[in-house]
């Protein structure tokens, strides 16, 4: 017997100010950028994204996830001993969005007339871009599994429209707010039961400048630029490949093969590098969770907002064994899988 991080509960939020296409042709077209629906499908598989009004911030989307993801696990913000967050657009500079969704847990707990929140606990954030919400759930589940805590709150949340360069269309028809959301509990089997069985993580600094956002603060000011800059070329030609790498990694880890996988849970970043991913993995379309074309690339967000989907649409069924995978900005890379 051994101790395995399980997933008792998932959640998600979108900012309710959808865009569609449609809707995103005629902002460019104020700025003076021309594109087409047809363009942005083609290219991407993005169809619309969710965008949060002025005002909301990473955590307050954060909040909502959560909510959904501890009402799914049947337990309160106070049952929880460690929170992380996974977020690359932080509500401010210091201190961390984890510690501000921890207040704001704490409140909602207090309103509900519940004793107590989570005030106390652990909470920091993970800085791994489109990865974050792997990175995040590998140091939860190591901290479980060393018994230093026993049910983490892990959440990947973003408002990535606030650092979108209006004038590139070639990076902000890509990009979405949102928020996504787990609830791990420790559990004790003999291998054949729920839990995180293998996880695989990386980062090579080298490709630090084809996708990042190269601004800070300083003096009162802004630094550098403070909008998101890409190279797709480059970006796609990594990451399908590491991706690979990594899935394979996982499953080599907890003894398994492609066989094994019933679903593929990627980042939602591109349908092309999803279905390339796919490929490699000898897995059909059919066992690819895909929301992309809704959501847009919702970064650390995506990941988690995908799993909540499939699990709320019965897809992601108890039992099943789940591939979750994701590049960001680093370059960093990893995989996690999941039985259910």
């Amino acid at each position: 017997m051994r101790t395995y991080s399980r997933i008792a509960g998932t959640g998600s939020f979108l900012p309710p100010r959808r865009l569609t296409n449609a809707d995103l042709v005629a902002l460019l077209a104020q700025h003076g950028v021309e594109t087409t629906d047809e363009w942005i499908v083609e290219r991407t598989g993005i169809r619309a994204r969710h965008y949060a009004d002025d005002g909301m911030n990473a955590s307050d989307l954060a909040l909502q996830a959560s909510l959904a993801a501890l009402q799914a696990a049947d337990c309160t913000a106070a049952d929880v001993d460690l929170i992380i967050v996974a977020t690359s657009t932080p509500d401010m500079v210091f201190p961390s969005t984890a510690t501000i969704l921890q207040r704001k847990l704490t409140e909602a707990a207090l309103a509900a007339g519940q004793a107590r929140g989570p005030a106390g606990c652990p909470a920091f954030d993970v800085q791994a871009v489109c990865s974050g919400f792997i990175y995040a759930l590998t140091v939860a589940d190591a901290m479980i599994q060393t018994g230093a805590v026993r049910r983490a709150l892990v959440v990947g949340a973003e408002v990535f429209s606030r650092i979108l360069d209006f004038n590139d269309r070639t990076t902000c028809v890509l990009f979405g707010d949102g928020a996504g959301a787990v609830v791990l509990e420790a559990t004790q089997h003999d291998g054949s039961g729920p839990g995180i069985l293998a996880s695989d993580i990386h980062a090579d600094g080298r490709h630090t400048d084809i996708l990042c956002v190269p601004g800070t603060v300083s003096g009162g000011g802004v630094l550098g630029d403070p909008l998101l800059k890409m190279d797709g070329q480059a970006v796609f030609k990594l990451a399908v490949g590491l991706l690979e790498s990594a899935a394979k990694a996982a499953l080599a880890k907890a003894g398994k093969t492609e066989a094994d996988i019933d679903w593929l849970v990627p980042h939602q970043a591109n349908i092309r590098i999803m279905q390339s991913t796919a490929r490699k993995l000898k897995m059909g379309m059919d066992k690819v969770v895909v929301t992309v074309h809704e959501h847009g690339n919702t970064s650390a967000a995506s990941i988690p907002l995908a799993l909540d989907h499939a699990v709320r649409a019965g897809q992601l069924q108890p039992g099943q064994t789940a591939m979750l995978e994701g590049v960001g900005g680093g370059f960093t890379w990893g995989a996690v899988l999941v039985r259910l």
